[in-house]
C-alpha cells in the first residue's frame, strides 16, 4: 500500500482576476499610460482571426491579444514596455471591495475554530488568470496569494547555442516573446497542477498517474469563484467532483451581471453573488459558508478514518 503523500488538509480559494478580485480589467492602466484606447485594441484584438485565416494561419482567440501587445511594443506604440514596468502598472491597480483583507479572514477564521486547526487545516488562495502575470505580481494582492498561474513575456530569450556560452548576458528589457500561456481551456490545468501539489513539489509531473488519495488537494476542497463564460470548464470540473462555484459580478455601470445570471440558470455555478467581499456581503457570507462546510467534511472524514484503525486483541 502506498505511503499517503499528503494530509488532504488544505482548503484552495482559486480565483480569476479581471471582473472578480478587480472591477475592470487589467490591462486599463496600460493604455492609459500609453494613450491608447481600449476599445480600439480589443476591436483589433476581435478581429485577428479572421485576418489571420485569410493568410492560412490557425491562431488561438484567448491568447491573442498577448501577440497584438508584442505588435504595439514592436511598433513603439508600447516603447519600453518591459516586465518591470508592467509589474509598476499592476501596482495600480485598485481591488474589489473587501480584497485583499478577505484572504487573512479565511485563514483566520479556519484558525479560530478549535476542531478545525485541531487536524491542521489550512486555507490557501490562488490566481488562475488570462490576464498578465507581471501586472499581478506588481498588484497589492501579490504579497497575500500563495500561486499565481497567468501570461508571462520573455525579454531576453535564449540565442542560437546559448548553452555553448552562458551565462548570457544582454541589457535589453523590452518584451519581446510570450513565455507562459493560459488559455480558458488550459486553466483546467491549473486546477490539477494545485490538485497533485506540482506547485508545492515540481519534481511531480501534472499528468503523473495518482489516485484520488494521493493528492494535495482534493477537488472536493476547492472553491473557484470568476465571472464570465470563459471560466466553464474549472466550473464543470469543480460541480462534478464536488467543489464549490460561485458566480460574481460587478454592479453599476460595468455590470456583467446578466452573463453571470445565465451561468447560474445553466447550472454551471452554485451561488452568484456581487464581486464584494466585505463582512456580510453576500460574497463574504457564500464564501465562508462554503468553506466552514468544506472544513467540516475534512474533520468529518479524518474521524472516519480514525475510527477504522482496527484495535489490538484485549487479554482473555
Amino acid at each position: 500500500m502506498p505511503v499517503p503523500l499528503h494530509t488532504q488538509t488544505v482548503i484552495a480559494f482559486i480565483w480569476d482576476f479581471d471582473k472578480t478580485l478587480i472591477p475592470g480589467n487589467m490591462q486599463a492602466p496600460l493604455f492609459d499610460e500609453y494613450g491608447v484606447d481600449p476599445a480600439e485594441f480589443w476591436a483589433e484584438v476581435e478581429g485577428l482571426a479572421e485576418y489571420y485565416e485569410r493568410q492560412k494561419i490557425v491562431i488561438s482567440r484567448d491568447t491573442a491579444y498577448l501577440g497584438h501587445i508584442l505588435t504595439y511594443v514592436r511598433e513603439g506604440i508600447f516603447e519600453g514596455l518591459s516586465n518591470a514596468k508592467l509589474r509598476k502598472l499592476g501596482a495600480e491597480l485598485v481591488p474589489c471591495p473587501g480584497i485583499p483583507e478577505f484572504f487573512e479572514a479565511t485563514r483566520r477564521r479556519i484558525a479560530e475554530v478549535p476542531e478545525f486547526s485541531h487536524e491542521g487545516i489550512t486555507v490557501e488562495h490562488y490566481v488562475v488568470s488570462t490576464g498578465l502575470r507581471s501586472m499581478i505580481e506588481g498588484s497589492v494582492l501579490a504579497d497575500k496569494i500563495d500561486g499565481i498561474w497567468a501570461n508571462s513575456f520573455i525579454e531576453v530569450p535564449a540565442p542560437p547555442r546559448y548553452l555553448e556560452r552562458l551565462p548570457v548576458v544582454n541589457d535589453s528589457s523590452v518584451i519581446t516573446q510570450l513565455g507562459y500561456t493560459v488559455d480558458n481551456t488550459t486553466k483546467t490545468r491549473s486546477v490539477f497542477e494545485i490538485n497533485k501539489g506540482v506547485n508545492r513539489n515540481p519534481s511531480v509531473d501534472v499528468n503523473a498517474r495518482m489516485s484520488a488519495d494521493q493528492r494535495r488537494v482534493p477537488i472536493r476542497n476547492m472553491l473557484y469563484i470568476a465571472d464570465g463564460p470563459s471560466d466553464v470548464p474549472v466550473f464543470s470540473i469543480l460541480n462534478q467532483r464536488g467543489g464549490k462555484t460561485l458566480g460574481v459580478y460587478q454592479a453599476g455601470e460595468r455590470s456583467n451581471f446578466s452573463k453571470v445570471k445565465q451561468l447560474q440558470e445553466q447550472g454551471r455555478v452554485q451561488g452568484l453573488a456581487e464581486a464584494d467581499y466585505r463582512p456580510g456581503a453576500a460574497a463574504y457570507l457564500w464564501l465562508m459558508d462554503s468553506m466552514e462546510q468544506i472544513a467540516t467534511e475534512i474533520v468529518e472524514n479524518r474521524r472516519i478514518a480514525f475510527s477504522q484503525i482496527p484495535n489490538p486483541p484485549g487479554h482473555g
